[in-house]
């Protein structure tokens, strides 16, 4: 129903919501990959700081935070877990990062796709 038709303009709001999911699963990518590269000490700080963030957006009254709020809770969670001295446990964690950090930069790279040909068809 969203989706952009080549004859017509994209809606504003369309276009909005794109730039806004590429923006973010750009950023969230690389926040990712910085937050898997972070030391132990303040990997651990930053992950806690991430997951409280998250279950704040969990219980959020608005519905429309609440899914990316279960998102940041679990990367921060996952970026706890990636500095525990269990090796399975840290290595699960670390690759289950990285696998979020390539699908974020992904998604906000085909948004941005997405974006850009919607704004082109305004013009």
């Amino acid at each position: 129903m969203n989706d952009i038709v080549p004859e017509r303009p994209a809606p504003a709001n369309v276009l909005a919501k794109q730039g806004v999911a590429a923006v973010g699963g750009i950023a969230g990518g690389i926040l990712l990959f910085i937050m898997r590269a972070l030391p132990l000490p303040l990997g651990i700080a930053v992950g806690a700081v991430v997951a409280l963030v998250g279950v704040g957006a969990l219980f959020s009254k608005d519905p429309e935070d609440r899914k990316p709020g279960m998102i940041i809770t679990v990367a921060g969670f996952l970026a706890i877990l990636a500095r525990v001295p269990i090796p399975p446990l840290r290595s699960f964690a670390g690759l289950l990062l990285g696998i979020g950090a390539v699908g974020l930069l992904a998604m906000g790279i085909w948004k941005g796709i997405k974006f850009l040909i919607g704004l082109k068809s305004r013009s």
